[in-house]
């Protein structure tokens, strides 16, 4: 069972990356996002099916994303030259083209393990998602069925949500009131 990360330091990491160009590799550390939000998400595995509709959605909305002071890290247990093999794979033959953020490559699979989301049976990542804020710390965290993909719209509710600083009720959006305490 995952352990719950919520309320609690983000497990540290340093990653090598595969750039969102698809021409040059990297590294990435979970210092790097000190004093911005991060949204870090496990999929499954390269070149497979719902995974690329989620990373190129994400991608797609990274802009939106950044005007809250959010960053954008996916990861997953595949070696960094799999990453730029599928970022230079055209996204209308199931790549993914050009993204806004590094793809990290967790091929150790101690990231996934310490997250909480790696299926031990397979070697691979669960579909697991985390919002961490600014000091480091878990505020959000998900883990669905590798066959359903997350919601970039929900996502991006929750971190506003999480940055208004208030008691959201279900279904909140920007603009609408906190609940009061009673």
């Amino acid at each position: 069972m995952a352990e719950r990360l919520v309320g609690k330091k983000a497990p540290d990491f340093t990653m090598e990356t595969a750039l969102g160009n698809g021409k040059e590799f990297g590294k990435v550390s979970l210092s790097d996002y000190k004093g911005k939000w991060l949204v870090f998400f496990f999929y499954p595995l390269d070149f497979t099916f719902v995974c690329p509709t989620e990373i190129t959605a994400l991608s797609d909305a990274a802009a939106e994303f950044r005007d809250y002071d959010c960053e954008i890290l996916g990861a997953s247990t595949d070696s960094k030259h799999s990453h730029r093999a599928w970022i230079n794979t055209p996204r209308d033959q199931n790549g993914l083209g050009e993204l806004s953020y590094p793809l990290a490559s967790d091929i150790h699979k101690s990231v996934a393990e310490a997250y909480g989301v790696l299926n031990e049976e397979e070697g691979i990542a669960l579909r697991g998602l985390f919002i961490i804020d600014p000091e480091g710390v878990v505020k959000y965290q998900v883990v669905t069925d590798d066959n359903v993909g997350r919601s970039v719209e929900e996502t991006l509710r929750i971190l506003q949500a999480l940055q208004s600083g208030g008691l959201c009720a279900a279904n909140w959006k920007p603009g609408q009131k906190h609940l009061t305490a009673q």
